[in-house]
């Protein structure tokens, strides 16, 4: 029964970080620039979209760094420092 009860203290924490994400997205997609994001070259803009600044650095040739730079400066993207 315990094994059976820490599962579903997991799936708790799951939920929990899914609707933490759900919620992280939404308040960039609400003040963003969405006219510089749009003006941007496919590979920027989708990164710029999709959050994953990981990623987006590395689909765009730049450093972490430089990409969060945008994405703060640029683009208005709200992130976590």
């Amino acid at each position: 029964m315990e094994h059976i009860s820490k599962l579903s203290e997991t799936s708790l924490t799951i939920r929990e970080w899914i609707e933490y994400f759900r919620e992280a997205r939404e308040i960039r997609r609400r003040y963003a620039n969405w006219d510089f994001i749009r003006s941007q070259p496919p590979k920027i803009r989708i990164a710029l979209e999709t959050g994953d600044f990981r990623t987006a650095a590395k689909m765009s040739n730049m450093s972490v760094d430089e990409f969060i730079e945008i994405a703060k400066e640029s683009a208005n993207i709200p992130t976590v420092d």
